[in-house]
């Protein structure tokens, strides 16, 4: 017996982020710097928040012994139980070592919030492209999906979609693509007299990016002149926007974690004493607790506004706890190199950290993406401690950093005219002992953002 078409239920999963869960994913992605101007921004446009007054700050007693009874505020519920949080304190910034860099995330924020007031956005409107901009990394690009931020702002996927086109619009040209070919089309639409070269990114842009030009002209039927005018224009586009606007002039990491060892134990902290300690307003917990006399559309208002400062609020705590964990289980497993920086790094990679923390990888990479630690002998990047490992030829486990900087060394050293395949190369690694196949060295090559052989090959 057949069941009818209206009995036939269909099972499908799907993956949906709440938006404190979103919230949190990018408030802990966020370095020192751009939380900073993060919280500054909150604070603008959430009026139920307020900062902590620098005396009410140091010490744990409030001034008016009946605030306590005003803020009425279920920490308990807001923050995470965790025994490894501790209370945040100034740092002595005499004993910070900052290291120049080409880096400066808020001034890329900055400069593109003031671009928001060309744009003519509506006030909803303006919350979801400034959600957009915080997802955007230091190239430039939206790494997050726009489903994700549409359900973040409660919007529908077109609505955020429309805001994004919008945004890309601004300077400098290719501004939060979500990917390389997206940024170059962006940038050719801005440009007059690039037909050939938008039907070539658009069509054929795997073939472009791997220099198969010959199979791109017995598709079109075009001459190899036509070929090298498009590569030409589509050379001198900016692939990577968001560095432009890091600006010329060097700046200073500001480290995000600082680890001392003080006797045989490693202290850590989290470097974010510039941050404003934040708090929800007693005068908007009063109005809804002493059930004033409000309209429906006004309390859903600030019921709504207290709800995202508690989300907040909590996301910023949790980012502290987590940079904690993930800091503590790094120097657990390169404790060799924590005692001493000369000993070399073991094998880690990200799911490592992961189980020992009991998180997500995508949350361990959240965390050490774009972040920095001072340790007595410089400042480190996280990602510096991750690298996989194999076993050499006498069985002995390995980094692959070494690997790779043999491999590079190889590859300097080669004669341009005749260029060493892959093949050849992973023959070379392993008269050095370092028996690994075609394909691993071919991965290792472009982590190195080495190209292959024939494109290194010179004339």
């Amino acid at each position: 017996m057949q069941l009818a078409q209206s009995q036939v239920q269909k099972l499908s999963q799907e993956l949906r982020l709440t938006p404190q869960q979103i919230l949190q994913s990018t408030i802990l992605q966020l370095t020192t710097l751009a939380l900073e101007a993060r919280v500054n921004q909150e604070l603008e446009q959430n009026p139920v928040l307020e900062d902590l007054p620098p005396e009410e700050n140091e010490t744990d007693e409030p001034q008016d012994p009946e605030q306590k009874e005003e803020d009425t505020i279920d920490w308990e519920e807001i923050l995470p139980q965790n025994d490894d949080y501790e209370p945040k304190v100034e740092y002595d910034r005499s004993k910070e070592n900052f290291s120049p860099v080409q880096i400066s995330p808020k001034g890329m924020v900055d400069y593109l919030f003031d671009q928001l007031k060309l744009l003519n956005l509506t006030a909803a409107e303006v919350l979801i492209a400034n959600e957009i901009i915080w997802n955007l990394d230091n190239r430039g690009y939206l790494g997050t999906p726009i489903e994700n931020i549409a359900y973040s702002q409660s919007v529908s996927v077109e609505q955020a979609e429309r805001i994004l086109r919008q945004l890309q619009q601004v300077d400098p040209p290719g501004i939060a693509a979500r990917n390389l070919q997206e940024c170059l089309l962006i940038q050719l639409q801005q440009m007059e007299n690039t037909g050939d070269s938008k039907l070539i990114i658009r069509e054929y842009f795997d073939d472009f990016a791997n220099r198969r030009f010959q199979q791109i002209i017995k598709s079109l039927g075009w001459s190899k002149d036509r070929i090298q005018a498009v590569q030409d224009t589509v050379q001198k586009l900016n692939p990577k926007p968001g560095v432009s606007l890091l600006g010329a002039d060097p700046q200073y990491i500001i480290p995000d974690l600082i680890v001392e060892k003080i006797g045989d134990e490693f202290i850590i902290e989290v470097n974010d004493s510039r941050v404003p300690e934040l708090r929800i307003s007693s005068g908007y917990l009063n109005m809804i607790s002493n059930g004033e006399k409000l309209s429906t559309d006004t309390k859903q208002y600030i019921k709504k506004k207290i709800d995202m400062a508690k989300w907040f609020i909590q996301s910023i705590y949790q980012r502290r706890l987590t940079m904690i964990k993930v800091m503590k289980a790094i120097i657990q497993h390169q404790q060799d190199f924590f005692e001493d920086y000369r000993n070399p790094l073991k094998p880690m990679i990200l799911k490592d950290i992961a189980e020992d923390v009991n998180m997500d990888i995508s949350t361990i990479s959240r965390v050490s993406n774009g972040k920095y630690v001072q340790l007595s002998s410089g400042i480190y990047e996280l990602k510096f401690f991750f690298n996989e490992g194999m076993m050499d030829d006498s069985g002995e486990e390995i980094s692959t950093r070494i690997i790779k900087d043999k491999l590079r060394t190889i590859i300097e050293s080669e004669n341009k005219q005749k260029p060493f395949s892959d093949d050849h190369l992973a023959l070379l690694l392993k008269k050095e002992g370092y028996p690994i196949a075609r394909r691993t060295v071919a991965k290792y090559r472009e982590q190195l953002k080495i190209p292959v052989a024939r494109l290194r090959r010179s004339i």
